[in-house]
């Protein structure tokens, strides 16, 4: 994991439970005519915790590479070393593949380039101008770097892109496809264009530039937008049998998988939620339970009016009389919305809150807007817990439920 809270999954999660935050002042760009000035940011330095490019690749390489690029890097080898992939053969590296998508990519480029185009003329282009800014080069990098000649993929669903890729990657692996998958999401998208874009939208937090920390409020009734974030989460998914004959340490289990579409706005969310409702049933039903066997849900639930209370719909419409008796917290208040990460990152705290038996916290949740459900406000809870989802949502109506299950 690469993300708002530092470089590391360990490090990271351990932050979380603490109720720390990554979101910041912006002070690396000018923000002076935007509305919001505030993000998520992954910590730069060269201590443990802060993302050092120089660790993932030689000065001359980086200048080649988008952030977004370099954090899906750092994130896959730190998954790679955890998963013990250093060690596969020949015959196993040619059915080991890599799926990592971003709900953005390299959008500064596309940027960059189109200013010097427009003020240089177009010999001053960058002849990786096009490379470092195609999303699949995410996973291409990956499987370049590690060797992995499986199915080599890439996914583009807005901030439901992490959750795709895990969900996709699970299903290659089931259909046949490949043994290994390293899966997950990254985005470096903090700049000027991407913040004006969405503040014209009115989708960001404004109301909190000068508390940041406090900005990021799912759930909460003075809520007023999400905060932007970067970062990266890659998983290994390996099919049970073959992980147990490699003697690798297994975090979780994915059980279930679940999409649907709204069919109803390019950017709104139906508001009854019945697109996630629908995304959620599937993952139910895909891992063979019923929703009452949920102990915990990681929500999509990112600070906005809109978005928190349609998915608190679609929670109660699956779960009934038992939404009462389930744990539902959003790790995005302590990390910002990091797009098409979002999902990957919030897989893995899953995989952590099944592992450690502890719900995150939701921070800033000092007024909910549901007086009825546990959304974990403020403090980590301890609980039992066997089987969790994480949802994720897009833009476009597209939706995405994991179920993840305890080993």
């Amino acid at each position: 994991m690469v993300s708002p809270l530092g470089v590391g999954v360990e490090p990271a999660w351990q932050r979380l439970l603490k109720g720390d935050s990554g979101v910041v002042r912006i002070d690396d760009f000018d923000t002076s005519d935007l509305s919001a000035k505030i993000a998520g940011r992954v910590p730069r330095g060269e201590d443990e915790l802060s993302f050092d490019p120089n660790r993932v690749a030689a000065p001359k390489e980086q200048r080649r590479l988008e952030d977004f690029l370099l954090y899906a890097m750092a994130a896959s080898d730190e998954a790679v070393r955890q998963a013990g992939l250093q060690a596969l053969t020949d015959e196993q590296r040619d059915r080991a593949g890599v799926l990592i998508g971003s709900g953005i990519g390299g959008l500064m480029a596309i940027a960059e380039n189109a200013i010097i185009l427009k003020e240089q003329g177009p010999r001053r282009i960058s002849p990786y101008f096009i490379p470092r800014s195609l999303i699949n080069e995410a996973s291409g990098l990956v499987s370049i770097r590690h060797q992995l000649r499986g199915p080599n993929h890439a996914v583009v669903t807005a901030c439901a892109t992490g959750a795709h890729a895990i969900g996709d990657a699970s299903r290659l692996i089931q259909y046949g496809d490949a043994d290994i998958m390293v899966a997950g999401g990254t985005e470096a998208a903090v700049a000027r264009l991407t913040i004006a874009g969405f503040a014209v939208m009115r989708a960001l937090s404004t109301h909190f530039n000068d508390t940041p920390q406090e900005a990021s409020r799912p759930w909460d009734n003075s809520r007023d937008g999400f905060v932007l974030g970067e970062g990266a989460g890659v998983l290994v998914l390996e099919e049970l049998s073959h992980a147990k004959q490699r003697n690798a340490t297994i975090l979780g289990e994915v059980v279930g998988y679940g999409l649907s579409g709204d069919a109803f706005h390019m950017s709104a969310p139906e508001p009854n939620g019945d697109g996630a409702r629908r995304a959620m049933v599937a993952a139910l039903q895909r891992a063979a339970i019923d929703a009452k066997q949920l102990d915990y849900i990681n929500a999509h639930a990112t600070s906005t009016p809109v978005g928190d209370p349609m998915e608190i719909a679609a929670v109660r419409s699956v779960m009934g009389s038992a939404a009462t008796g389930v744990s539902i917290s959003s790790t995005k208040s302590a990390t910002g919305h990091l797009l098409g990460a979002a999902g990957a990152v919030e897989a893995i705290f899953t995989v952590l809150a099944l592992r450690d038996q502890v719900a995150p916290p939701t921070l800033n949740l000092h007024d909910p807007c549901d007086q009825e459900l546990d959304l974990v406000p403020l403090q980590a809870k301890p609980r039992a817990m066997q089987y969790a989802l994480s949802n994720s949502f897009g833009f476009g109506g597209t939706n995405a439920a994991l179920v993840l299950k305890k080993i």
